[in-house]
């Protein structure tokens, strides 16, 4: 057998199950209302953060019952690593975002350096208004370069996969949400 797929198949039979498909699709619903509420006139470009917010984005946009556009940008300081590093710009959105209102949709802030990193983006290219949502808000206990405006659910500093987190590029479609027993 791959020894990659021996480690995923270990990580994921020790891991630890934080939060339910059930807990983290309540919270995808109150995220949808809160957005709802706060931009369902503005007409915005929601931009999905790839690989990580895939799941996140693609659960919240058929609750999100308004006129949207929608667009990804890639950047990313993991790049299938469990640890972070510089910020690496796969690829940005192809709408323009001058005059516009933009939603980030990303997997999870962690640190906060990369949803920085687009937010700072979007407002050099003129974007008028710019809301951050995050499924997952890690609780690392100190100040964050950005906080989002749309949290699904605070979760527990481990290293974490499912719901668009990955382990090596692995796990993210692990229903739930679970914490490594130990990174290998």
């Amino acid at each position: 057998m791959n020894p990659m797929l021996e480690e995923i198949g270990i990580v994921k039979q020790q891991a630890l199950l934080l939060h339910s498909v059930e807990e983290v699709e309540a919270a995808l619903d109150n995220m949808a209302a809160a957005i709802t509420e706060k931009l369902q006139n503005s007409n915005p470009l929601v931009l999905c953060v790839i690989n990580g917010g895939i799941i996140a984005t693609g659960k919240l946009l058929p609750r999100l019952d308004f006129p949207l556009n929608l667009d990804s940008v890639h950047a990313s300081r993991y790049r299938n690593t469990t640890s972070g590093s510089d910020i690496h710009w796969l690829f940005k959105p192809t709408t323009p975002l001058a005059g516009r209102t933009v939603l980030v949709v990303d997997d999870i802030l962690d640190e906060g350096h990369t949803l920085h990193a687009i937010v700072e983006y979007c407002r050099d290219q003129g974007a008028s208004a710019v809301y951050t949502a995050a499924l997952f808000d890690k609780d690392l206990q100190v100040t964050k370069p950005i906080e989002p405006d749309f949290i699904g659910l605070t979760v527990a500093n481990h290293y974490l996969f499912g719901y668009g987190m990955d382990y090596k590029g692995y796990l993210r479609n692990a229903p739930g949400v679970f914490a490594c027993k130990e990174v290998l």
